[in-house]
């Protein structure tokens, strides 16, 4: 039976990895020191194959059993989070990938690093491909964000160059689905929460600026594609399905049968303008496309909120 070490493991997207892995037979020992993320994502998978463990990634992991797999999620993703613990989000980013890819070196088990499209910060390459180099601020807010990861990624290709680690790095775009925080304030979750109880529906700026939001099902496919593929460069995932945030809340207000109306907010600093994943490589290395599209996503999501009746309705 394989086995993966999952950082960040009880996290929206590390309680999904979690799933997928111990659905393939795996045993799976989860890592993850609660910040920003519930014990409820995972209470459905606490069984013999499962372990969870709190521990806080910029502290060294002993792990007996053998590893065949280290995923690491660990990471302040929210702008809510890494904007209140900015050197925390450092820190996860540096020490915390250090001891993640030194974990895996020491079990000799493949190392997935889930880098972020933040690493291309505001692009001036549209859609942007791998071998965009990216358009970041190293010292506005954000910064300690993208630059870390940044950072994790230059390690893992460090890790792999000198030290012989079998080492992959995915660039994640934007992701939603069933577990989001209805408070970590990104676009969906916020925009579902406001529309289902009635309040107006905030957008940034005018709500031109464009995303690209895949579901989780199909992102956690990717994933677990490129850890059992034998590639080491940066492989985006994401769905090149490209929205202005306006049409999102829209969307989203439509499919709730919400009577909310659309407000406008002032553009928070640095935020990407536009945001597409080219995902030739994924589709030539891995054979992976997403699947799911948005209004069926949003469904499903609404529908794990409990508002079946609304979804029907729409």
């Amino acid at each position: 039976m394989p086995a993966s070490l999952v950082t960040g493991g009880v996290g929206f997207l590390g309680s999904h990895l979690c799933e997928a892995l111990l659905e393939r037979g795996h045993r799976v020992l989860c890592l993850d020191n609660l910040e920003t993320s519930s014990l409820e994502n995972v209470e459905h998978l606490r069984d013999g194959a499962f372990m969870f463990v709190n521990h806080d990634v910029i502290a060294p992991a002993t792990v007996e059993e053998d590893v065949d797999f280290v995923y690491h999620l660990a990471a302040l993703a929210s702008p809510i989070d890494y904007l209140r613990m900015p050197l925390h989000s450092l820190k996860t980013g540096s020490y915390g990938t250090h001891h993640a890819l030194g974990l895996a070196k020491w079990k000799r088990a493949r190392f997935l690093l889930a880098s972020t499209s933040e690493v291309y910060g505001d692009p001036e390459v549209h859609p942007q491909p791998e071998t965009y180099w990216g358009n970041v601020n190293p010292i506005g807010p954000r910064g300690v964000y993208d630059e870390a990861k940044r950072y994790a990624e230059a390690l893992t290709m460090a890790y792999h160059r000198q030290q012989g680690v079998d080492t992959a790095i995915v660039r994640i775009f934007n992701t939603y689905g069933p577990r989001m925080r209805a408070n970590d304030g990104r676009a969906i979750p916020t925009f579902l929460r406001q529309a289902v109880d009635g309040k107006p529906v905030t957008v940034f700026g005018d709500g031109s600026q464009t995303r690209s939001f895949c579901y989780v099902d199909d992102l956690i496919r990717g994933l677990v594609l490129l850890a059992e593929s034998g590639e080491h460069l940066p492989v985006n995932l994401g769905n090149p399905d490209e929205k202005t945030l306006h049409e999102l809340a829209e969307t989203i207000i439509r499919l709730t049968g919400s009577s909310s109306e659309i407000v406008f907010q002032a553009l928070p600093v640095d935020d990407p303008q536009v945001r597409q994943p080219d995902i030739t490589r994924a589709r030539q290395l891995l054979d992976w496309k997403p699947e799911v599209e948005l209004e069926d996503g949003l469904r499903r999501t609404i529908a794990s909120l409990g508002h079946e009746a609304a979804v029907g309705s729409a």
